[in-house]
């Protein structure tokens, strides 16, 4: 079937379809709003200034061949700050996030290569390289099949059917608050928070239309539910990917996380809720419709992820690998339903000319072009892939010059796992979670399950705490012509603190198991 636009008519701005927001928008451009960089910034010198003035920890470095304050070690320290310094400042000289840490990648390693020469240590070095590169290979094939699987399902115009649905459902403002709020909370554990906030938003003002009240008030609501569901799912979260690749915590053990999770949704959303205008939107509108294979793409995703967990579970295979055997399924099924559209199609090659822009229209959308799986690793999200390329090597190669031992034992050693734990959650409103998430991972600090746990939780939850502090509140910023912005998202923070703080207790209580009293 062909795929419909959704009409939003003269709302203006809303009737893009996710596939074609992301064609229009540069998502990684807009993490860098001026707000992103003073409270990133601030938090990353706060960071900075603990390892280098810190030298309680050094007892701990002692393993290491090079000192973190040799000049080798500062030149490390240097070249991070330098490359994430441009980070910051992505959106001011328009250089995308992944270039600079791409070259700081490079010149960190050589450099701990040459101190770890100096003192006769150099394959130590190259073995703690390779190391590194695994890990980050493990995180790139489990990405690259469960992106390709989302970006299949919005070029199948899956999530526009859903938007269709809810906004043509002439639902009142306060059940929409709700629903796109529980939505955001279910299909985040499975689907990038980026694209639940994205569908969810734009359903809120499609319907919210210049009701400030009522707009602003839901995307702080579906930013929360998008973080608090990716909390308790390996999937839901590059964080908790990380933590469950690096057997930290246990598939099943996340879902002890669910009822923190919802907590940490329901009190900010009760309280918000609270004051939302009530009443019905002006009028109804049409919805999109599915077009052929969604459903079917849908149940592969889900089977796949079954699989993935099972091969896990049973033969302790990493999970990139089920993930692959599932790109491989979707690459056979999208040979064959490509070759079905070809045969059935409705359309001539002259019909479309007349009646489309085909050239106009977004990679992948085009009407009447039939499916194909290598569109959906064309539209993968590369600067971000990179990125965590070139963030993860540098955090590895702070650590391999003590940095992060610094670190550990200033937070875990200086006010404990809980604290620090809580700590990180905080900082990742500022601070991209994804380094602190593997920077806490290199440490490896003694922590029983119950504190990984808490770790998991709170990396996942604490970006909701700014409307910088996510992918989803960027997003939203982004598309919401001043409906939402930093200061309405600022507005609630008070309350959105206090379901962070909500699911922090009921963590400690409903999971008090899991605490066994180590580190």
């Amino acid at each position: 079937m062909a795929a419909l636009a959704l009409g939003v008519g003269e709302r203006g701005g809303f009737d893009l379809s996710v596939a074609e927001f992301r064609n229009k928008h540069d998502i990684n451009a807009l993490q860098r709003k001026s707000q992103v960089t003073w409270t990133r910034a601030a938090a990353a010198s706060l960071i900075a200034t603990v390892l280098l003035a810190n030298p309680a920890g050094a007892a701990t470095t002692a393993a290491l061949p090079v000192s973190p304050g040799s000049l080798w070690g500062l030149a490390v320290m240097a070249v991070f700050v330098a490359g994430y310094a441009l980070v910051f400042l992505e959106e001011r000289l328009h250089l995308p996030k992944s270039k600079p840490v791409l070259v700081a990648a490079g010149l960190i390693w050589i450099l701990v290569a040459g101190g770890y020469a100096a003192v006769g240590e150099g394959p130590r070095a190259a073995e703690l390289l390779r190391h590194n590169a695994l890990e980050y290979a493990e995180l790139l094939f489990f990405l690259l099949a469960a992106m390709s699987y989302i970006n299949a399902m919005i070029e199948r115009g899956v999530f526009d059917a859903l938007r269709g649905r809810l906004v043509g459902a002439g639902l009142g403002l306060r059940p929409l608050f709700w629903i796109t709020g529980a939505l955001a909370f279910v299909i985040s554990p499975v689907a990038d928070n980026l694209t639940t906030a994205l569908v969810m938003g734009t359903v809120v003002m499609a319907i919210g239309g210049n009701n400030r009240r009522f707009v602003g008030g839901s995307c702080v609501n579906i930013v929360v539910a998008a973080n608090a569901g990716g909390a308790f799912s390996p999937f839901g979260d590059i964080t908790t990917l990380m933590i469950w690749q690096a057997g930290m915590v246990e598939f099943t053990e996340f879902f002890a996380l669910f009822v923190p999770s919802l907590v940490n949704w329901l009190v900010p959303a009760a309280l918000i809720g609270a004051f939302m205008p009530g009443g019905k939107p002006a009028r109804n509108i049409a919805g999109a419709q599915l077009r052929q294979g969604g459903l079917a793409i849908v149940a592969m995703f889900l089977a796949t992820i079954a699989g993935t967990v099972t091969l896990n579970h049973v033969l302790g295979l990493p999970a990139f690998l089920g993930m692959m055997l599932g790109l491989g399924a979707l690459k056979v099924f999208g040979h064959f339903l490509s070759h079905r559209e070809r045969r059935g199609a409705e359309l001539t090659l002259g019909e479309q000319a007349t009646q489309f822009d085909v050239d106009a229209a977004p990679r992948g959308r085009r009407p009447g072009k039939a499916f194909d799986s290598f569109d959906a690793l064309r539209e993968l999200e590369w600067d971000t892939l990179l990125f965590f390329y070139g963030i993860l090597l540098c955090v590895g190669g702070l650590g391999a010059m003590g940095y992060l031992a610094l670190l550990s034992n200033a937070l875990y050693g200086g006010i404990g796992a809980t604290g620090a734990n809580i700590a990180i959650g905080v900082l990742s409103a500022a601070v991209d979670n994804i380094p602190l998430t593997f920077a806490v991972l290199s440490m490896k600090p003694v922590m029983d399950h119950g504190q990984w746990l808490l770790l998991t939780f709170t990396a996942g939850t604490g970006g909701s705490l700014l409307s910088v502090g996510s992918a989803a509140g960027v997003a939203l910023m982004g598309i919401a012509q001043g409906g939402y912005t930093f200061s309405s998202h600022l507005r609630w923070a008070w309350a959105v603190a206090l379901g962070y703080v909500a699911g922090i207790a009921a963590h400690l209580y409903i999971n008090a198991a899991y605490f066994t009293g180590v580190g």
